[in-house]
């Protein structure tokens, strides 16, 4: 056990404050605008192109890049949801013999 005890000479000996003759890399500022009117403001580097959409820091919400161009791709794309993805895999006759057969096993009587 004494072997692999930790020594205290090696730990936090390494600052993780920046060094001040060190330059930032150049970046760019982008403005966010979510549907509540909460502004906020991200930094990206200058070789990256901001994404159209990012989360509100303030509530999670899906805010939009202030003076970008609005792509109408989003719009044209709907979303799959839960019950697309499960018409993929059966039929309306397969999920209604499926439920009839869950519904059965839940209206049963519980054994203890």
């Amino acid at each position: 056990m004494a072997d692999r005890m930790l020594r205290g000479n090696r730990l936090m000996s390494a600052s993780s404050m920046p060094v001040r003759e060190s330059e930032l890399a150049p970046r760019q500022t982008c403005e966010f605008r979510c549907a509540n009117e909460h502004r906020f403001q991200v930094h990206f580097a200058m070789d990256v192109e901001p994404p159209r959409t990012w989360d509100c820091k303030f509530d999670g919400s899906v805010a939009r890049l202030v003076g970008g161009a609005d792509n109408d791709d989003d719009h044209a794309k709907a979303r799959r949801t839960h019950w697309d993805m499960l018409l993929e895999r059966r039929s309306i006759e397969e999920l209604e013999t499926l439920l009839a057969e869950r519904l059965a096993v839940a209206r049963a009587p519980r054994r203890r």
